[in-house]
């Protein structure tokens, strides 16, 4: 490197060491002067340190850098262990930012100069954050660590080792996005605990719901229905939160397919809209029964999520894929409308995207959107379904209302806009 570079490089390094020793600073603001083993000064210098040596790594070599390394280490250790006597306490974050301060010292100079200073940056974010990372493992409790560990093992563990292609011999299953549908599942159940624990009872599981309508809000409906089942007066809040996660998926079919195929956006949005309309209605109705009620519930939930009824409406998703499937192979363009009411049952997604791209020839804008609608229909009619089997009548049956007329709303206008 030049010389011009090599000034850059140790310049980094040398901020790198500033940066965390402002932050080891700040942390020890109140202690008098001298009482550290190491502030601003000793950070910036371990960095700088750490640059020298790593710019000397063509001359002496590695081994002699990790010498170097060993050597700084050792000493570090020593007056920290020092410190930490007279102080009597065992924390080793001073000694852990002192060798990283080093290490990102020599890699700013040898390595990658944004990677290292993006280190740097999250490094001291970490360390600033003692406080808050603290207080929130006093907080924690052990199920929502286990589900977060479960969430991880199946999104990192199991989902890179499932093969990602069909399995089957109608070539419907395809593995590795059924356990990825999973997944999304569990998340949203997840995402539900924290917003409640986050934001309240009431607009907790409205938040989330919006939010999981942007993912699915088929499995939205599913993990809310069953909470509505399991704590009956939780009734109205969930019903709001499942119809807000049906505006949200409606809208985003409707956005979906109008960027694919421009035509599509006046016959698909207007009755779209319409339909959002009537459901945002009935969300506003069962907000206003929230209202009138003199406290809000306690939903008391344990668990953030229960990994059999995912795996079982994974299961449920892979058996629906399979006749969507063949309806598709036997019927071909002519069943249009039958294969997006029956895939529509399970997701809007294929079809949507679909319809989308075969735009034009023997399938006209309005064609198309009433393929598009049916199976936003059928979708509506699923959940609906759903609603009512796991959360029970009282449940289903509001959801049930607002989805038909919805539907009828939605049906309206586009007749109203073909002819």
């Amino acid at each position: 490197m030049d010389t011009l570079e090599l000034f850059q490089r140790l310049g980094l390094a040398l901020a790198i060491g500033f940066l965390i020793g402002i932050e080891r600073g700040w942390q020890e603001r109140e202690g008098p002067s001298g009482s550290r083993v190491a502030g601003i000064r000793t950070f910036a210098l371990v960095g700088l340190l750490g640059g020298v040596w790593g710019a000397l790594f063509a001359q002496v070599g590695g081994v002699a850098l990790g010498l170097a390394a060993l050597g700084f280490a050792l000493g570090f250790i020593v007056f920290e262990w020092r410190q930490s006597i007279a102080d009597n306490n065992l924390s080793a974050t001073g000694l852990v930012a002192g060798l990283l301060t080093f290490a990102l010292g020599a890699f700013a100079v040898m390595g990658d100069m944004a990677v290292a200073g993006a280190s740097a940056v999250a490094a001291t974010a970490l360390l600033a954050e003692r406080e808050a990372l603290h207080s929130f493992l006093k907080k924690v409790t052990w199920p929502e660590l286990r589900a977060a560990l479960l969430l991880l093992a199946m999104s990192f563990v199991l989902l890179p080792i499932l093969p990602d292609r069909m399995v089957d011999p109608w070539h419907a299953l395809n593995p590795h996005r059924i356990w990825l549908l999973t997944i999304l599942i569990a998340v949203i159940s997840y995402a539900g605990y924290i917003a409640i624990r986050l934001a309240g009872t009431r607009r907790g599981l409205l938040y989330a719901g919006a939010v999981g309508g942007l993912v699915s809000s088929t499995a939205v409906t599913v993990s809310y229905s069953k909470l509505a089942k399991l704590q009956a007066e939780t009734g109205p809040e969930v019903a709001n939160a499942i119809l807000a996660s049906w505006v949200v998926s409606l809208l985003r079919m409707a956005t979906l397919a109008s960027f694919i195929a421009p035509p599509l956006a006046l016959p698909l949005a207007v009755p779209v809209v319409g339909a959002a309309i009537v459901l945002a209605v009935a969300g506003f109705l069962f907000d206003h029964r929230m209202k009138r009620s003199a406290t809000p519930p306690k939903l008391g939930l344990t668990n953030p999520f229960e990994l059999g009824e995912v795996l079982q409406f994974g299961a449920l998703l892979g058996l629906v894929m399979i006749p969507a499937k063949l309806l598709g192979d036997n019927l071909g363009q002519a069943g249009l409308l039958p294969l997006a009411a029956v895939t529509g049952l399970a997701d809007v997604d294929p079809i949507t995207l679909s319809v989308s791209q075969m735009l034009g020839g023997a399938i006209t804008p309005a064609t198309g959107a009433l393929a598009i609608l049916v199976a936003g229909a059928a979708n509506i009619t699923a959940k609906s379904g759903l609603a009512i089997a796991i959360g029970g009548p009282r449940l289903g049956a509001g959801l049930a209302a607002a989805g038909a007329l919805a539907i009828a709303a939605g049906g309206a206008i586009h007749f109203l806009l073909v002819f």
